[in-house]
């Protein structure tokens, strides 16, 4: 799982860079044809990462209930972020990571209730959730490669 690991670091580092990069307003911008816009898919990620590990596995999870409501599955960018919520997504890209690769490492994942994803893949452990959060992760950072296209147009 060390690989695994690694890569979901080095993508949430790029997430990281686009927060720092991007101005408030461009990381709020939703254009015209996408549901959502830089923030949301980096918050998303962050919130179903929780979600498939975490909470299918039982176990607290470290974001907040404010947080799942608003970037789970079937949600969409309802308002402006400030800078405040960007600096707490920031912090939480690395260090959920960080604690899941210790949690995992540790043993704390003992069992999983089955879910079955998008892909209609059925994940059966949190083994399977953290190897399958890296496809889900690429995939919003398509998205975001996609909306980055728009600002430097």
């Amino acid at each position: 799982m060390d690989f695994t690991f690694d890569v979901t670091l080095k993508n949430r580092a790029i997430f990281k860079q686009f927060l720092e990069t991007f101005t408030l307003e461009q990381l709020n911008k939703v254009p015209n044809g996408y549901s959502n816009n830089i923030f949301w898919n980096i918050a998303h990620t962050v919130v179903t990462q929780q979600l498939l590990v975490y909470k299918f596995s039982g176990l607290p999870m470290v974001v907040s209930d404010a947080l799942v409501e608003a970037y789970r599955k079937g949600t969409k960018t309802e308002r402006a972020v400030s800078q405040a919520e960007v600096d707490e997504i920031k912090d939480l890209l690395i260090s959920t990571i960080e604690k899941t690769e210790e949690d995992y490492k540790n043993g704390v994942f003992k069992s999983y209730q089955e879910y079955t994803v998008s892909t209609k893949s059925t994940l059966k452990s949190a083994a399977d959730a953290i190897v399958f959060n890296n496809f889900h992760e690429g995939i919003h950072l398509g998205y975001i490669l996609a909306l980055k296209k728009i600002f430097s147009s």
